[in-house]
């Protein structure tokens, strides 16, 4: 069963353009080098561009320990731990009542044969 966790925390401003290039350096690790992350999303909050939540799904138990112990991860944390503020990141977990995952259907060899069309 996937684990489903999401973990949100606040920067300094001065800190948030260098905490954005970590998380974009951070993510692109995950996608190349983690098949048992099903998905990691970073956001932003619009009216709050210090507060990031990440929204993490681990294809199970191992998946998720391998993410955590992970030297890319101490890497991340060390760039943005000393400009957390209001304190630690809030990891909190979740199960999934029902959702569609990113790629859901490239990654299960399904073929897109749905047309689209739009009309204005």
């Amino acid at each position: 069963m996937p684990l489903c966790q999401t973990g949100g925390y606040r920067v300094k401003p001065a800190a948030v353009k260098k905490v954005k290039q970590a998380i974009k350096d951070f993510v692109a690790y995950v996608e190349a080098n983690e098949p048992g992350t099903r998905m990691y999303l970073a956001w932003q909050q619009k009216d709050d561009p210090t507060h990031f939540l990440h929204l993490f799904i681990f294809e199970d138990a191992a998946a998720q320990e391998r993410h955590g112990q992970s030297k890319e991860v101490r890497k991340f944390e060390s760039i943005y731990s000393p400009e957390l503020v209001g304190g630690d990141v809030v990891f909190t977990d979740y199960e999934m009542v029902a959702g569609k995952l990113p790629g859901d259907a490239t990654k299960n060899g399904a073929k897109n044969n749905a047309k689209t069309s739009r009309t204005r």
